[in-house]
């Protein structure tokens, strides 16, 4: 059960990759979903086994490497931090597998659609049962390259070539650092299997690299390395771009898979990263911006899909200033029911595109909520999960984040804190913004557009209703288990129980008004967008002119797309440029008479020693044989 479990979507892989063409689009699409269904029933069956009734274990499968002093199996990993990760990731990709089955059923090759969806699953699989660094390794580099074949399935765009190109180049500078990283274990600890580094950690704490402490260098590295694949800000830019792929990649990338790869290394090397206290003040910092940066940027985005994507990018930093503040069970909490409401939102916004015949512009909607019910009943349960409305999931693991910065050390954990409730805020606001704009008022399409608006087929809408479920019920039911007073033996060492780690036994002693706080700033948020959006339309854009620099700032994401453009694009352009027209055309084609040139030349001088009569090569080998033996003897005679 647990080999199926990670190794059934690589067969619904090669079964729709490699026979696709032959058995058919229908039977190749039915194949993928029924592989992935088999792997989400192994998964939850050994997060029962693993998680509830605490029987981790190693399954080893082969001996991969063994060079000198590095020796690596392929192994699977089952402790509660995978077991849980591969449950939610095989169920949530089981959704959205057969959601695809109504959303591509117009697309000419869905065969290689579901072949890479599923390879995604098996990466993202591969990445969490890892029993050490390389095998994690292989796993994280798999996910970014099915985000690329995914982002840029529809090849004929050039946006979404341009897209994909983006999410992989970014994604190599973090993971440039990974590799660093994960090379400066391997000489700490002598290994990169995990046992053996959780071993040697309280060893390595007075071994230092260049004269900076050791964990805080492999800390840092790794981290780095999480910033690109789970977009923080510096290397965030190209999530927002990734929409270019079809929405359930989008709901795949955003909810369950490679953004969350971060967030999960991060939790799995706890046991480190406790020692490495600067690293995690670092950590707390970049996730309080990001969250603050991302929600400021949603507020104003005009694309259905991408107000969500960014959304996703601000509950990644709440995630990452949890880890800072040392609750990494509260993270991976939070990214547990994230995973939930975060899928259900993105297919959401896919079940309206698909309603408005393809149209992502906010601006060209309102005024069909009557004619899709159930997609808009699904969009009110995700966006009152996102904004962390009481009794839905996002509410338990958002607050626990928040109690959790505000009981934490030091001012990096009080900068979070304050960065999580202005987030809240602006959250809760700009979910409702979504939610009148696109739904509510005088419709903005044209007629056409509104005479086919039209509910989402079944195989559609039941994804949908599965991951609502989850949406409004996994906070409270594994608030307890996750976070509760119970959590350390939940987790069973899988996530670091260091007796320095007091800040999740404090964050359930916080006052009152803490987990009151984001509630009443998340209803204000909500109230706000309903007076701006639905009682005085015309406001927001007499705020926007009010202030044409800010509306401009947030609409261009801070500018960071333009500052990078200046920084690193142009420049790396125009040296491509000149390497080109003065290294290659003036300097390698435009020597005298061109090296190329002389080069065709000489050797055709050269073949005209090829004749082809012996007689030539004979006296030529004679006048050879002359000179060396004259050399010879002119050499024995000195």
């Amino acid at each position: 059960m647990y080999v199926g479990a990670v190794f059934f979507p690589l067969l619904g892989a090669c079964i729709s990759g490699f026979f696709g063409r032959w058995i058919g689009d229908k039977a190749a699409q039915w194949a993928t979903v029924v592989c992935m269904a088999l792997a989400a029933v192994c998964g939850l069956y050994g997060f029962v086994q693993v998680g509830l009734n605490h029987t981790p274990g190693v399954v080893e499968i082969v001996k991969w490497i063994d060079v000198g002093g590095l020796q690596v199996s392929w192994a699977l990993r089952y402790d509660t931090l995978a077991a849980m990760m591969v449950g939610m990731v095989t169920l949530i990709s089981t959704m959205i597998h057969l959601y695809s089955v109504g959303y591509m059923s117009h697309d000419e090759t869905p065969p290689r659609f579901f072949a890479y969806l599923s390879l995604f699953t098996f990466m993202m699989l591969m990445l969490v049962t890892a029993n050490n660094l390389v095998q994690l390794f292989f796993g994280w580099e798999g996910v970014g390259l099915a985000s690329y074949l995914l982002i840029g399935y529809w090849y004929e765009r050039e946006s979404a070539n341009r897209a994909a190109m983006k999410a992989f180049i970014v994604n190599r500078v973090g993971d440039l650092f990974f590799m660093l990283g994960m090379a400066l274990t391997f000489w700490t600890f002598g290994t990169v299997e995990f046992d053996g580094i959780f071993q040697g950690v309280e060893a390595a704490r007075q071994t230092t690299f260049a004269g900076y402490p050791v964990l805080e260098l492999i800390g840092l590295l790794l981290f780095l390395g999480a910033m690109g694949k789970s977009a923080q800000i510096g290397l965030h830019t190209w999530l927002p771009d990734a929409m270019e792929g079809p929405t359930p990649v989008s709901a795949l990338i955003h909810a369950a898979t490679m953004v969350t790869a971060g967030v999960f290394l991060m939790a799995r090397m706890s046991p480190l990263m406790e020692y490495a206290p600067n690293v995690l003040g670092f950590v707390a910092v970049i996730g309080g911006t990001t969250a603050l940066f991302a929600a400021s940027v949603g507020m104003v985005q005009n694309d259905i899909k991408r107000v969500i994507a960014y959304s996703t990018c601000s509950q990644l930093g709440y995630m990452f200033f949890a880890i800072g503040v040392g609750a990494y069970q509260a993270a991976v909490f939070h990214l547990f029911t994230h995973a939930f409401f975060k899928a259900l939102l993105f297919l959401g916004a896919g079940s309206v595109i698909h309603a408005m015949s393809d149209e992502q512009d906010i601006r060209r909607m309102g005024g069909i909520w009557k004619k899709i019910p159930f997609t808009y009943a699904m969009f009110w349960i995700g966006s009152l999960a996102l904004a962390g409305v009481p009794l839905f999931a996002g509410y338990y693991s958002k607050d626990m984040i928040l109690e959790a910065a505000f009981a934490g050390e030091g001012w990096t954990a009080t900068y979070a804190f304050i960065c999580g409730i202005a987030a809240a805020f602006l959250t809760a606001f700009y979910s409702w913004r979504l939610i009148i704009l696109t739904f509510h008022g005088a419709p903005r399409a044209d007629h056409h557009t509104m005479e086919h608006v039209h509910e989402s087929p079944w195989v559609m809408l039941l994804p949908l209703f599965v991951l609502a479920v989850g949406a409004v019920f996994t906070g409270g039911v594994f608030h307890e288990m996750f976070v509760g007073h119970h959590w350390e033996e939940f987790w069973n060492g899988s996530i670091v129980n260091a007796p320095h780690n007091h800040v999740m036994h404090e964050a359930h002693e916080v006052p009152s008004w803490v987990p009151l706080l984001p509630t009443v700033v998340g209803v204000i948020g909500i109230i706000l967008a309903y007076a701006l959006y639905m009682f005085a339309p015309s406001m927001p854009a007499r705020i926007a002119a009010a202030v044409p620099g800010l509306y401009r700032f947030l609409l261009n994401k801070w500018y960071f797309d333009e500052l990078y453009d200046r920084i690193f694009v142009r420049p790396a352009r125009a040296l491509a440029v000149q390497l080109w027209k003065v290294g290659d055309v003036k300097i390698i084609d435009g020597m005298p008479n061109g090296a190329a040139s002389l080069t065709a030349q000489a050797s055709g001088r050269v073949v005209r020693l090829q004749s082809g009569r012996v007689a030539s090569y004979a006296f030529a080998m004679i006048i050879g044989l002359v000179l060396f033996v004259s050399i010879f003897l002119f050499g024995v005679g000195r």
